[in-house]
């Protein structure tokens, strides 16, 4: 018996604007998710196909082990979208030394609400300037989390980077970080 996802929710049957808003949030929510939305009928591929869903990717998320199409990242960046402003403003900033460049893209990302840039922003910002601004769009309890994510991404945290970045990333960890775990807030971790 072969039973797929339009035979327990009947989604074809909903007005096209929702349908179009479920496409979207599939795309912000994963790229696998979304190319097994896509494979599923004719029409979730062609409402798949349009600009705006390129918008929601995060091409972050998408698996290594995909070929990606070649113009994803243009058509991406060309819809703003969020990942592809941080890539481009972590690779102007931390590789190339562009910070003027740089920044208004991280910052741009950030705005949208794209975590690991609200991170790497607001902990660029406190390295770089001593600017604590961007601190606020993060809970003490997501910091552990958004921290993790972004050093997992090798490239965005410490590989490519240039020499200053690594001086001022090492005296913000020595000074800043211990006091931030310090604080009574911040529920402490039981050791072995």
């Amino acid at each position: 018996m072969n039973v797929t996802l339009m035979d327990y929710f009947p989604i074809l049957e909903l007005p096209e604007e929702i349908q179009v808003l479920v496409v979207e949030r599939v795309a912000g929510n994963s790229f696998t998710n979304l190319y097994g939305l896509r494979a599923s009928c004719k029409t979730m591929k062609a409402l798949a196909e349009r600009s705006r869903v390129n918008h929601f990717y995060d091409v972050l998320s998408i698996p290594m082990r995909l070929n990606i199409p070649p113009g994803l990242f243009k058509t991406c960046y060309a819809e703003r979208n969020p990942s592809t402003l941080y890539m481009k403003g972590v690779q102007f900033f931390f590789t190339f030394n562009l910070q003027e460049e740089g920044l208004p893209f991280m910052k741009l990302a950030a705005d949208e609400g794209y975590e690991r840039a609200v991170y790497t922003y607001a902990m660029t910002r406190k390295i770089y300037w001593d600017d604590e601004e961007y601190f606020a769009r993060f809970t003490r309890e997501s910091v552990d989390r958004i921290s993790i994510l972004v050093r997992s991404l090798k490239w965005a945290w410490g590989l490519s980077h240039n020499d200053e970045f690594m001086a001022k990333r090492d005296e913000f960890i020595s000074t800043v970080v211990p006091l931030f775990y310090s604080c009574q807030c911040v529920p402490v971790m039981e050791r072995d």
